[in-house]
């Protein structure tokens, strides 16, 4: 893995320790797209709405936080290795809750009785995916500063090509479990559990480096001061908010004087706000989470209706995350010619005119919005993480994963939930304004559906659904022969489907604010004479402007 030009040099040492933490970002992939495969399986196993279906894939996400942020402030003192041992023990223990909740849940009689979510096998699956999500924040929370720390001149290049792994699994579980389809759900699940050997087997006998910011001697106070009372808040108001959604009988005081002793703390110990910089990028973070992480997780439940029987909804997203695969790959060259800020303004732009484009497209003409939206979403997380390493290296493991931290927390706090209303609210709209809600009696009244009812999340997410049992019995009593139930149902899933792929619109809001927020950093930088890397270590960046900016992909 040499390099042309000004590029760091690899030993062979280092070389199976980068690909090892690959693979280890393959497997959390392996983890995310089995479950975005199998949400709609789950949601009918189990009778859950669109809502409680993004609670469910929700669970696996934002418990990333919890570990990748805890594991930032203690990393450096337990060693990075201990962290690889402990993502891979969930790793497994997903794997085996996964595949026996399956066994456990044959008897649909006795699941619906037990009411769904109550059940043992939704159980299993729910706390599974907590520790899954576990897992994969603890994965991250070792291989960003590994990285960032053994190619420290080339920062942005090389964590580009690292979080080529999370496309690359999602492109081969993704694949593989399309062609297994018709297998029993236990198969698809389990199926994670070859990559975490794997990388476990690379691993294990290597040994890590010291981080950039110890071999600098930077204190472990200048550290978290560089996060700094600002993103301790952020990251103390979803963690707060996660844990009374979480304990939903429990009174919801507690956490919130928890919440607030978790930031007195640390800014007694810091005595600083942060960087200013550190905030703005934090505050960016969650819109850029959901549009990528959030609506990856739902673009297969969403254009499923879509697709119809023309291609398996899936390959949606196989094929953009095939597109981020090849991309990440060559991101020196791309980020030296439009600058990291310049890359992400750009990428916002083009994610904008992808899901606008998927909100109303159909048949293979999906695939050309989904170009776009693939485009527009590759460079995204590595990038972010990138200008965090470059801006503010006294943070260490610290901010660089902080910021993925918090990323994740809020997708699976906030945006997954909050996509799921977003497509709620837009189906009530479109079967509320369709001459078919006129057509079945007792439907509307008033103009309004009688089949609604209010809801919310966290008290934060107000909702409007629609009670399927309702519906069902309006249908039941409306149809006068069993073939105008059956038009009528065809009929209804038709809207349903319309409701759903209109939401994409709705989602482009997040990109739209994150193009506002790089347009704005690229304005304060420019006021400065330009973007810089700092640097703490006695070398310079390859680029006197940015780290990375090599011609290839790995030469």
């Amino acid at each position: 893995m040499s390099q042309g030009g000004n590029s760091q040099s690899i030993s062979r040492h280092d070389q199976v320790l980068f690909w090892g933490c690959f693979i280890a970002l393959v497997t959390t992939a392996f983890g995310f797209i089995t479950r975005v495969f199998l949400i709609d399986t789950w949601g009918r196993q189990f009778g859950l709405d669109e809502p409680q279906k993004g609670e469910l894939l929700g669970i696996g996400i934002w418990p990333f936080a919890v570990s990748i942020i805890g594991f930032s402030l203690i990393i450096d003192r337990i060693g990075y290795k201990t962290a690889m041992i402990l993502a891979f023990l969930g790793h497994m223990t997903w794997a085996v809750l996964g595949v026996a909740a399956f066994f456990v849940s044959q008897d649909t009689a006795a699941v619906a009785a037990q009411g769904g979510i109550h059940s043992t096998g939704y159980q299993m699956l729910y706390w599974g995916s907590l520790i899954l999500g576990l897992a994969n924040g603890t994965v991250e929370s070792f291989i960003n500063p590994v990285v960032a720390t053994m190619f420290s001149r080339e920062k942005t290049k090389w964590l580009n090509i690292l979080h080529a792994g999370w496309p690359g699994g999602l492109v081969i579980a993704g694949a593989v479990t399309i062609f297994i389809d018709q297998v029993p759900w236990w198969v698809k699940v389990g199926i994670l559990a070859v990559p975490a050997v794997v990388y476990f087997v690379m691993l294990i006998p290597l040994k890590f480096p010291i981080q950039e910011r110890e071999a600098a001697g930077v204190s472990y106070r200048e550290m978290l001061a560089e996060f700094g009372i600002l993103g301790a808040s952020v990251a103390s108001f979803l963690i707060t908010l996660q844990l009374i959604q979480f304990f939903q009988k429990a009174p919801q005081t507690p956490f919130i004087i928890l919440g607030i002793a978790m930031v007195a703390a640390f800014g007694a110990y810091t005595q600083s706000l942060g960087r200013i910089l550190m905030f703005v990028l934090v505050l960016i973070m969650m819109p850029l989470a959901t549009t990528e992480i959030g609506t990856d997780g739902w673009i297969t439940d969403i254009m499923k209706g879509v697709a119809g029987e023309s291609f398996h909804s899936g390959w949606i997203l196989v094929y953009t995350s095939a597109i981020m695969m090849v991309l990440r790959f060559f991101a020196g060259p791309i980020v030296h010619t439009l600058s990291p800020l310049g890359l992400l303004a750009v990428s916002s732009l083009l994610a904008i005119i992808g899901l606008l484009s998927l909100s109303f497209t159909a048949g293979m003409a999906i695939f050309v919005a989904a170009t776009l939206y693939g485009f527009g979403k590759t460079f995204f997380w590595p990038t972010m993480l990138g200008v965090v390493s470059e801006q503010m290296p006294k943070g260490g493991a610290l901010t660089l994963n902080a910021i993925s931290g918090i990323g994740m927390l809020a997708v699976g706090t906030l945006g997954t939930p909050f996509l799921g209303a977003l497509q709620s609210n837009r189906q009530i709209e479109v079967l509320q304004a369709s001459e078919f809600a006129q057509q079945v009696p007792g439907l509307l009244e008033g103009g309004k559906l009688t089949v609604v009812d209010n809801r919310s999340i966290y008290a934060i997410i107000k909702y409007q659904a629609i009670d399927e049992k309702k519906l069902n019995e309006l249908l039941e009593k409306g149809a006068d022969t069993p073939e105008r139930k059956q038009q009528w149902q065809a009929t209804l899933d038709k809207l349903m489907t319309q409701g759903k792929q209109r939401a994409l619109a709705d989602i482009a809001v997040f990109p739209a604010i994150m193009l506002a927020g790089y347009l704005g950093l690229i304005l304060y930088f420019k006021s400065k004479g330009g973007y810089r890397a700092e640097v703490l270590v006695g070398h310079q960046a390859v680029d006197e402007q940015f780290t990375g900016g090599v011609h290839g992909a790995v030469e």
